[in-house]
């Protein structure tokens, strides 16, 4: 991961937190509280600006992750007053409902405008399961067979086989076995295009797992270019199934049905810098995706979550009484503590094996 990169990812995940903040932030106007703050990441400050007549103060701080605004009268323990019109605790039920939701909605708007751009720059990617030609996963155990990318499967152990359920079935029926793929291969050079058949040998592994009886091998896709309208219709249609596999893989891992898997602020702008390195509609794409992801997180009935303080406003509106200020207060920061638990856990797991992997490779003796 190149540093330049790296710069281009950590700018881009900035720019979802500002979006996300500024969504708190311009509805809190519309509803008449006063912003004190709206600081892009914490920690000590680099810039702050204060613009002439306004009660906001801008900030840039050195940690790049996170960013937060502060309205008056949201912190129960600081003084407040109860003629105060601009206070977040005198604001209406509705003008607090819409405060807390506008920075996930912001996020998930945002997203099909990223989305939008990344179609329209890179064009659709469109499965072809028809045609029974394959995309090969590199180090697999198709690949170390000579299966190659564009080869159309024919039979496997004899048997012919006509669509990716069929071919799966066959397949995974095998662990640890030896089997007989035929395929159609493109001769390359040949005048006119001629094509010839290949006996290939792959092994699909009895490792248990996701990779059990699999020889990793997906259908072939294409990139269609699209126009104005289609890029438009595909990008309002991506971030629900984002927010819908959320929910789905959440209540997976809840009920024990999938393996969490976690990362941490240097695995996510990891993954970004791959992406920027790939090219503008790739990285604007993952940014469009994380940004749905963002929306639809921060929407969870959790503690410290956007979704953790509506569902105090839930109960407020159920019960026509507000809840107690001090103890929601304790909640989301019980809830805050654990994420960033959970967070620094997760970094030091991604961090210190590539620290100690380094070290081991820098310690080895030169081969002579």
């Amino acid at each position: 991961m190149s540093i330049a990169y790296a710069l281009i990812a950590i700018l881009g995940l900035a720019v979802l937190m500002v979006v996300h903040e500024g969504g708190h932030y311009l509805a809190a106007r519309r509803f008449g509280m006063r912003v004190t703050k709206f600081s892009i990441g914490f920690g000590p400050t680099l810039w702050k600006h204060r613009p002439k007549n306004s009660p906001t103060t801008f900030q840039v701080a050195i940690i790049p992750f996170l960013a937060y605004v502060q309205i008056a009268g949201m912190n129960p323990y600081e003084d407040n007053d109860p003629k105060d019109p601009e206070s977040y605790a005198n604001a209406s039920l509705w003008g607090r409902i819409v405060t807390i939701s506008a920075g996930p909605l912001a996020n998930y708007f945002f997203a099909s405008v990223l989305i939008f751009f990344a179609f329209l720059l890179g064009g659709n990617p469109v499965v072809d399961e028809a045609s029974m030609r394959v995309r090969v996963q590199p180090g697999g155990p198709a690949a170390v067979a000579g299966i190659a990318d564009g080869d159309k499967i024919l039979t496997v152990n004899g048997d012919a086989v006509s669509d990716w359920p069929m071919l799966k079935k066959q397949i995974s029926a095998h662990p640890g076995e030896k089997i007989d793929i035929e395929v159609e291969r493109a001769i390359k050079g040949a005048t006119p295009p001629a094509t010839e058949k290949v006996h290939l040998f792959p092994i699909p592994p009895t490792t248990e797992g996701d990779l059990k009886g699999k020889i990793l091998v997906g259908p072939e896709t294409r990139i269609e270019p699209v126009g104005v309208g289609k890029a438009a219709l595909l990008s309002v249609q991506k971030p629900p199934k984002v927010v819908y596999e959320l929910v789905k893989g959440l209540a997976r891992m809840i009920t024990g049905k999938e393996k969490p898997e976690l990362s941490g602020p240097v695995g996510i702008v990891g993954e970004v810098s791959k992406a920027a390195k790939e090219g503008p509609h790739t990285y604007l794409m993952l940014l469009g995706l994380l940004s749905a992801y963002l929306g639809g997180f921060n929407l969870l009935p959790f503690p410290a979550l956007d979704g953790g303080r509506l569902l105090f406003l839930g109960f407020e509106a159920a019960s026509r009484r507000k809840a107690d200020a001090k103890i929601e207060a304790k909640v989301h920061a019980i809830g805050l503590l654990m994420f960033l638990t959970l967070i620094a856990v997760v970094t030091y797991t991604e961090v210190i094996p590539k620290q100690k992997a380094a070290i081991e490779e820098t310690a080895k003796p030169a081969s002579k």
